[in-house]
């Protein structure tokens, strides 16, 4: 179980990572588009797994947990993936 200090710098680090998202888009001048989604997806990983982990608890499970988890995300970036080629 995690202190409210390590849930206190957590919430610190989303409010930090989401004002990194509000960095990209609206400053065109130093990032292009490109650049400010691969970057919006790279932070929206980061606030995924520390949501996941700490808020979720899912750090102190067993590994199997996380190995199902991790095989779960695969499989519906394989079908967005399928999905998105279908269509075009």
């Amino acid at each position: 179980m995690a202190s409210i200090r390590n849930y206190a710098l957590i919430y610190v680090a989303l409010i930090l990572l989401a004002t990194g998202k509000f960095v990209f888009f609206h400053f065109p001048e130093i990032f292009t588009y490109e650049l400010a989604v691969g970057g919006t997806m790279i932070l929206a990983v980061i606030k995924v797994s520390l949501i996941a982990g700490y808020f979720q608890h899912l750090k102190d499970e067993p590994r199997s947990i996380t190995y199902l988890m991790l095989t779960a995300v695969f499989m519906v970036v394989l079908l967005t993936l399928a999905a998105g080629y279908s269509i075009q």
